[in-house]
C-alpha cells in the first residue's frame, strides 16, 4: 500500500490548527484532534494551492502574538 499522504490520486482537505498551522490530509482519514477543516475535499493539487495561497506566514500564532 502506498503512503496515503502522497497519492496523486487521492482526494484531500486542508486541515487548520489554533496556531493557523495548516496540513494536507487524506480525505478517507479523519483528522487530528485539535484541527479545523479550511478547504473541502477536493484534488491534491487544489488543496496545495489552497495551502499556498492562505498560508504565507509560517511562523506559529502564539510566536507572533505580542
Amino acid at each position: 500500500m502506498s503512503n496515503p499522504f502522497e497519492d496523486p490520486e487521492a482526494c484531500y482537505v486542508v486541515l487548520v490548527n489554533d496556531e493557523n498551522q495548516h496540513s494536507l490530509w487524506p480525505a478517507r482519514i479523519a483528522g487530528p484532534e485539535g484541527w479545523t477543516v479550511a478547504h473541502d475535499e477536493d484534488t491534491r493539487e487544489a488543496c496545495l494551492a489552497f495551502v499556498d495561497r492562505n498560508w504565507t506566514d509560517l511562523m506559529p500564532r502564539s510566536a507572533t502574538a505580542g
